[in-house]
């Protein structure tokens, strides 16, 4: 792997760590796409650095269990748009 995805891995596990971002919301602030964002966190973070990992992998699942009540949100706030 070379130094720049090591330290892209590295960023974006610390900015989802500090933040408490989404995988959009990182692939967002960062100019690349949700799969690069989810490998180097699931996948690369895991050997380059495991405490931050684990708190990564923390948020992520925290993120994904709360994920349908978001998009709920989403859905009304769009509805309610709508009307007006």
């Amino acid at each position: 792997m070379n130094d720049f995805v090591s330290e892209r891995a590295q960023t974006l596990g610390l900015y989802i760590a500090e933040e408490g971002a989404t995988v959009r919301q990182a692939a967002q602030r960062f100019g690349v796409s949700k799969s690069t964002v989810h490998k180097d966190v699931s996948q690369r973070l895991k050997t380059l650095n495991p405490p931050l990992f684990r708190q990564v992998r923390a948020i992520l699942d925290k993120n994904k269990s709360e994920r349908h009540l978001r998009g709920g949100m989403a859905t009304k706030k769009k509805y309610e748009n709508r009307k007006h």
